[in-house]
């Protein structure tokens, strides 16, 4: 986590009105997760969206039935091309299907986006909803590695727990000790989140290596609209971070925008498994009441 505002081609690093944020991740063909999310996300947030793709699935609301990853080298075509014309005020690193595909990004941030480039947040998708590991430990360890890269990462919690090699933790308390040590051990602040611990209170918070930065409370909305709830997460944090500089400030806009965009999310009525959230309910005039 750099102690100033990063730099860029040696100019000052600075917001923009209209942020240019690049989304490294995986596709989902139902439009919850992945690449259609993050672009959706960043949109809604007032940027600029683009995508380099990591992975193809087939997928739906009821699950993932089949990954296609394509070899790495298209994927490092498609990074050095893209920055070979744009410059970038915001970069979202997703699903990484491989250790080479997460060495590919490590390898570019490293050469041009790294410490004098923009910020970088980290989603670690490592963790499947039903609780198994998507990810072989060789490609664990590309991930751990891409941290050291990042300004902010965005666990859930089993995805915290495996970052640290740790037992998964089941109080607000021991996520927040667990958030402040992966902090610590990666000089990053990281976004800890308590949606997958049991009861009505979902917080977040924010935390660097001294600890806690902000708690934002939160109860849990009693909806199945929740499909892509991380993807949009950290492509909204980055996006409006790019807006103005501040990362609290990011984060408690986006939880704001996002707790409305999972209660409106059933309005849509996709999917008969875990819907979307609606990422532009306020562009449709939806007026909603946050529980």
């Amino acid at each position: 986590m750099p102690s100033t505002l990063p730099t860029r081609h040696g100019s000052p690093w600075r917001p923009r009105p209209v942020p240019r944020v690049l989304s490294v991740a995986g596709s989902d063909p139902s439009g919850g997760a992945g690449i259609q999310a993050d672009l959706k996300a960043i949109a809604a947030a007032g940027g600029y969206g683009m995508a380099a793709l990591t992975a193809l699935t087939a997928q739906s609301t009821r699950g993932v039935s089949a990954v296609h990853v394509p070899p790495p080298s298209f994927l490092a075509a498609q990074l050095d091309t893209l920055r070979a014309d744009v410059a970038l005020d915001g970069i979202k690193v997703g699903m990484l299907a491989s250790s080479a595909v997460a060495d590919v990004v490590t390898r570019w941030l490293d050469d041009g986006a790294g410490v004098d480039g923009p910020p970088v947040v980290v989603d670690p998708v490592m963790v499947a909803t039903s609780g198994d590991r998507l990810l072989d430990r060789a490609a664990e360890d590309a991930v751990r590695r891409l941290l050291d890269r990042a300004d902010v990462v965005t666990p859930n919690v089993p995805e915290l727990a495996v970052l640290l090699g740790t037992p998964v933790a089941t109080t607000w308390t021991g996520v927040l000790g667990q958030a402040a040590r992966l902090a610590a051990r990666h000089d990053v602040l990281v976004v800890a989140k308590g949606g997958h611990l049991p009861g009505d209170e979902v917080p977040d918070a924010l935390v660097g290596p001294g600890g806690v930065v902000a708690e934002l409370p939160g109860r849990r909305v009693p909806t199945t609209s929740t499909h892509g709830t991380g993807c949009s997460l950290s492509s909204g944090l980055v996006t409006r971070y790019a807006r103005h500089g501040e990362w609290e400030r990011a984060l408690r806009e986006t939880k704001a925008w996002l707790t409305d965009a999972v209660v409106a999310g059933t309005a849509l009525e996709v999917g008969s498994g875990c819907g979307p959230v609606d990422h532009f309910w306020a562009l449709r005039g939806v007026l909603v009441e946050s529980p």
